[in-house]
Formats: C-alpha cells, sequence, structure tokens
C-alpha cells in the first residue's frame, strides 16, 4: 500500500513529523521546510505543490481556507483536521489514518482525524 504524504502545519508539533518518517512514512513539517510563520494560504499552497495532505489543529481557519478554494475551483491535496489531544493519541490515530487512507481520496476532500 501507498501511505499518503503528509505535511504538518506550525500548530502541530514538530516532533510528529519526526517519529512517523522513523516509523516509515512520509512526513514533513512546515518547521524543516522553512515555512514556519507563513500564511495558512501559503500552507495550503506549499502542500498541495508539493502532493502532500495538510495536518493541522487550526480547525476554523483552514475550514474556512478550503470552503474559499472549492469557490475558485482550487484542488488542494487534501486537509486532515486534528482537535489538540496528548502527542500520543496523535501519533496514533496519524499512524492509523494513514495506515487505511489512500491518497487519491484526499484529493481536494477536508477530512477529521480520528483520535
Amino acid at each position: 500500500m501507498i501511505f499518503p504524504k503528509l505535511y504538518t502545519d506550525e500548530d502541530v508539533d514538530p516532533l510528529l513529523a519526526n517519529v512517523l518518517r522513523e516509523k516509515g512514512f512520509d512526513v514533513l513539517s512546515c518547521h524543516q521546510c522553512g515555512m514556519w510563520g507563513q500564511s495558512d494560504e501559503a500552507q495550503l499552497e506549499f502542500s498541495t505543490k508539493n502532493q502532500r495532505a495538510l495536518l493541522t489543529h487550526n480547525i476554523r481557519d483552514f475550514c474556512l481556507l478550503a470552503r474559499g478554494w472549492t469557490e475558485k475551483n482550487k484542488r488542494h491535496s487534501g486537509i486532515v483536521l486534528s482537535k489538540q489531544t496528548h502527542f500520543s493519541e496523535l501519533l496514533r490515530a496519524t499512524i492509523r489514518f494513514l495506515g487505511t487512507t489512500n491518497e487519491r481520496l484526499l484529493q481536494n476532500q477536508v477530512v477529521w482525524l480520528k483520535i
């Protein structure tokens, strides 16, 4: 199975990307890509350009951004929303999500990470 590629924005602990990479997943954090401090729009553009679903805790802003992109017929590689939770819960939920999701199904979708 080909796991979806993931990009975490600055609301997500950069340790998550490091641990997921150690477990064999293709995950980048905005911290390692020089995207720290960039706008939400820039984060979504970066993740889309790099064909990565974006994982964020910034639910309200990314829901609005996704709606705006849909209205403009702009496509993205997926937005994965998660409430803020303990690191271990987030890690388990993200591994489960990546192991059961096809990257094609994420195209232009906004989905909730099940904690």
